[in-house]
């Protein structure tokens, strides 16, 4: 297909316009009003979200994202701008982004590769999740394709499937954790963001395998094609079998709770065990996302070591995300031309 008749679309999670807490707040509410974050009646959403947890959350918030926001704004934001004319230097075709949540929308790209490609016949839409969870993935291509609909354009609209076990996606991981691994280290903790348990059981195809037995991951089931748990448990023995790292030195935890019910263990409790177990020497990485942002430079960068070392850890070192790694961006190459 000519490269002006197909378009690229990299959706990612989103960030408020500013750290004032007006637009925290519009952001906290789009994202925690969606029916695939917070999966109760709307009633029950509307007053829990806009009730109690936004007037509590934004001020918080917006401190948070002071303390990582730069002078071209949020750093999420900023990355994947990046990441799309990195990956614009290797595909004829136009490329563009689209948030799930806050700015630029994913109707501000599909108008943008209009502009650009007034002959549009087809836009391959890439979510910047590796695995897939209701709460991400999902939750990304069902916005998008509503607004594909609503807005009722020609073109077609495809997407990439969730890669986390691509060789592609699982080469750029190890090629981002590479120049880590040269210092000394007592362990490695794979920080994944948490989902609540009946997220992953809503997602099972089958009705009956995800969380039902202590080593379902482990079991053979279609359920695996949308079990978040599995598909973080394949991607760190991926990569730590293409690294050659020793089971004995890696763990996986799961961040960001909101609640009860959620996936364990829970990486700030890790945080605070791991030096009593004599982890001393930390290096800890986050793969479920592909670009810095709050959850990774505020939350595990700086909250997370201030925990270890207040436990009486001695080194911490975040390894950050992919962000611009070259074998990343061939991968993305890869990924939409395969399809």
């Amino acid at each position: 297909m000519s490269n002006q008749k197909r378009g690229i679309l990299l959706m990612n999670l989103g960030s408020p316009d500013s750290t004032e807490v007006k637009d925290v707040r519009r952001y906290l509410n789009q994202f925690l009003m969606d029916e695939r974050v917070i999966d109760k009646p709307y009633l029950f959403r509307l007053l829990l979200v806009k009730g109690i947890i936004t007037p509590l959350r934004a001020p918080k918030s917006a401190e948070a994202y002071k303390e990582i926001w730069t002078k071209d704004g949020s750093p999420l934001v900023m990355l994947t701008k990046q990441l799309r004319d990195a990956l614009q230097q290797h595909v004829e075709e136009p490329v563009e982004i689209g948030m799930r949540y806050g700015n630029p929308s994913p109707e501000d790209g599909f108008e943008k590769l209009l502009q650009r490609a007034p002959q549009l016949e087809e836009v391959i839409a890439v979510p910047l999740y590796p695995h897939y969870a209701m709460s991400s993935y999902e939750t990304a291509v069902e916005y998008a394709k509503d607004i594909h609909k609503k807005n009722g354009y020609k073109f077609s609209l495809k997407f990439v499937e969730p890669y986390y076990k691509k060789e592609s996606y699982i080469e750029a991981l190890a090629a981002s954790m590479r120049p880590y691994l040269h210092q000394e280290y007592d362990h490695i903790l794979f920080s994944y963001h948490g989902i609540p348990g009946r997220h992953i059981r809503k997602s099972d195809i089958t009705g009956s395998h995800c969380l039902a037995s202590a080593n379902c991951c482990d079991t053979a089931s279609p359920a695996h094609a949308h079990c978040y748990r599995h598909q973080c448990f394949t991607t760190t023995r991926l990569v730590t079998e293409k690294l050659g790292i020793p089971k004995d030195k890696f763990s996986i935890s799961f961040q960001s709770r909101l609640g009860k019910g959620w996936l364990e263990p829970f990486t700030d409790i890790r945080l605070e065990e791991m030096p009593k177990e004599g982890i001393k020497k930390l290096l800890v990485l986050c793969p479920a996302f592909v670009s810095d942002c709050l959850e990774t430079l505020e939350e595990i960068a700086m909250r997370g070591k201030e925990s270890f070392l207040n436990a009486g850890g001695e080194e911490y070192t975040m390894i950050p995300c992919m962000n611009l790694e070259p074998k990343w961006v061939d991968a993305l190459q890869g990924l939409v031309n395969s399809e």
